[in-house]
C-alpha cells in the first residue's frame, strides 16, 4: 500500500478507524469479530490504527490492545482524551473534560487498556470549551515530556484553535469528518494544517456507509445507531440525498472501482497529506476500502464528482443540534 507522513510516523495511506467494533452503530461485534478485522487490516498491510477512550468507554481500545499487542512495533496507535465514560449513579455516561487532570487520567487508563507504554499519537478528543485550549495542550505536551505520547493531534477544530494549539506545541495531525458530502474542512482548516505541517486524518471519508453499493435501510437501523440522530439521515433528507446516488454510481463505473473506492480515491487525489481512516466490521468491506489506494482518478472525473456531490447538493446537516454544539466549528 502507498504511504504517508503523519508526523514523525510513516502510515498505509489509508487507516483504519476501529470505532465501529464498539460503538455507535448499534450492538457492538463479538470480540472474536472484532479480531479477524483487525488481523486482516494488519496482514492488507494498514499500520494506522485509530481508537479512543470513548468508543465503548473503554472496550474498543481493551480490544485493539489485546489483539495488536503481539505487531505492536509494526503499527502507529493513535488514541484519543477528553471525552471519555464518567460513572453515574444512573451509569456511564459520555463527559468532555479537557481538564489536565482529566487529559492525565484518560491517557493512563488508555495506555493500561492498550497494554502499551507509549501511545504514537494522541488526540484532543474535543475541545472542552470551558478550558483554554492553551491548558488542555500544556498537559499534553507534559505527556510527550513524560513519554507516554510520541506526537499530539487534534479533533473536529477550527484552524483559529488549531494555531492557538500549534503555539503550545506542534500538533501532528487534524481528525475532523471529510467526505465528498462533508467538506466543512475546506473552509480553512486544510490550508492550516498545510502551513504548519500538519497531516490531516479523514473520519467517516465514506459519508457513514452513504457512498457504498446498497443504499441503508434507516428502518433497520439499530435504535443506537447514531446516524437516528443526523440531520442528514432523516427520511426527507435522506430521500433527497439518495436522489445524488444514480450518477454517483455512474461515475464509479467509469472509474472502474466501487463507489466506497470512489470515495476514497477522491480525498487521496485530494492531498498527499490526507488519510483516510474508514471504518467497518466486515473483512470483504475492508479489503475493498483499501483497494483504494490503486485507483487512479481522472482530473475531469474529479470535477464532476465534485460538481455532483458539495455542500450545496447534499441534504441536512451533519450533525443534531447538540452534537453540533460540542463541535469547534466557528472559523472552521
Amino acid at each position: 500500500m502507498q504511504q504517508r507522513q503523519i508526523g514523525p510516523f510513516n502510515v498505509s495511506a489509508i487507516g483504519l478507524g476501529c470505532m465501529n467494533l464498539s460503538h455507535a452503530y448499534g450492538q457492538p461485534i463479538s470480540a472474536e469479530q472484532g479480531e479477524r478485522l483487525l488481523l486482516a487490516a494488519l496482514d492488507a498491510g494498514v499500520t494506522l490504527f485509530d481508537t479512543a477512550a470513548l468508543y465503548g468507554f473503554g472496550t474498543n481500545e481493551t480490544l485493539v490492545g489485546r489483539v495488536l499487542k503481539p505487531h505492536r512495533q509494526k503499527i502507529t496507535l493513535a488514541s484519543k482524551g477528553g471525552v471519555a465514560g464518567v460513572p453515574f449513579a444512573d451509569g456511564i455516561k459520555r463527559v468532555i473534560d479537557g481538564r489536565p487532570e482529566a487529559l492525565q487520567r484518560n491517557c493512563e487508563d488508555s495506555l493500561r487498556r492498550l497494554q502499551t507504554e507509549v501511545i504514537d499519537l494522541y488526540y484532543l478528543h474535543r475541545w472542552d470549551k470551558t478550558v483554554p485550549i492553551e491548558d488542555s495542550m500544556g498537559a499534553l505536551a507534559d505527556l510527550v515530556k513524560a513519554g507516554k505520547v510520541r506526537a499530539i493531534g487534534l479533533s473536529e477544530v477550527s484552524a483559529v484553535t488549531l494555531r492557538r494549539a500549534h503555539a503550545v506545541h506542534p500538533i501532528a495531525a487534524v481528525q475532523t469528518e471529510y467526505s465528498l458530502w462533508t467538506r466543512n474542512p475546506e473552509i480553512a482548516v486544510l490550508n492550516a494544517c498545510r502551513e504548519l505541517g500538519a497531516a490531516f486524518v479523514a473520519f467517516s471519508p465514506v459519508a457513514r456507509g452513504f457512498l457504498c453499493d446498497s443504499p441503508l435501510d434507516l428502518a433497520a437501523l439499530d435504535a443506537k445507531d447514531i446516524r437516528r440522530s443526523m440531520p442528514r439521515f432523516e427520511p426527507a433528507n435522506y430521500a433527497a440525498n439518495l436522489g445524488l446516488m444514480p450518477a454517483y454510481l455512474a461515475l464509479a463505473h467509469e472509474a472502474g472501482c466501487s463507489p466506497a473506492q470512489l470515495a476514497l480515491a477522491w480525498l487521496l487525489h485530494k492531498s498527499s497529506s490526507i488519510v483516510p481512516i474508514p471504518g467497518t466490521t466486515n473483512v470483504d468491506h475492508l479489503a475493498d476500502d483499501l483497494g483504494a489506494s490503486d485507483v487512479t482518478l481522472a482530473p475531469d472525473l474529479l470535477a464532476r464528482l465534485e460538481g455532483l456531490i458539495n455542500q450545496q447538493t447534499v441534504h441536512g446537516a451533519r450533525y443534531g443540534a447538540q452534537s453540533a454544539g460540542e463541535v469547534d466549528t466557528e472559523f472552521f
